[in-house]
């Protein structure tokens, strides 16, 4: 599975829409034993808490990517610029910042039982 392509293709059909328009952007970073892990970055336009983030853009990402149409779970690492506004500065100068949140998702409700 090619990361860089799947990231490529998902910038240009979805993620520049919520990146502009709504203040979230998104990237993955892996995918393995059937979970896949996202990066996402929120900023001031973004109303929506953790949980329902997390759940918004890990359906977004598996229903708009063939290759991730099997999982059965998601992580997401957020990184809130709401609060903490020296991070996007800290982030563009290159400097890695921690998560303010974990969350995860899990696809189907018959995988817990």
């Amino acid at each position: 599975m090619d990361i860089q392509k799947i990231n490529r293709r998902h910038f240009v059909e979805t993620d520049m829409y919520y990146r502009i328009s709504l203040g979230l952007s998104s990237r993955l970073l892996k995918y393995e034993n059937g979970i896949f892990h996202l990066e996402v970055t929120i900023n001031k336009k973004w109303n929506k808490n953790y949980n329902a983030t997390a759940a918004e853009i890990a359906h977004c990402w598996k229903t708009g990517n063939p290759e991730l149409a099997y999982a059965i779970g998601c992580k997401v690492y957020i990184i809130d610029l709401k609060e903490k506004y020296y991070k996007d500065l800290l982030m563009q100068a290159g400097i890695p910042q921690g998560y303010d949140a974990l969350k995860g998702v899990i696809f189907s409700r018959n995988y817990l039982n």
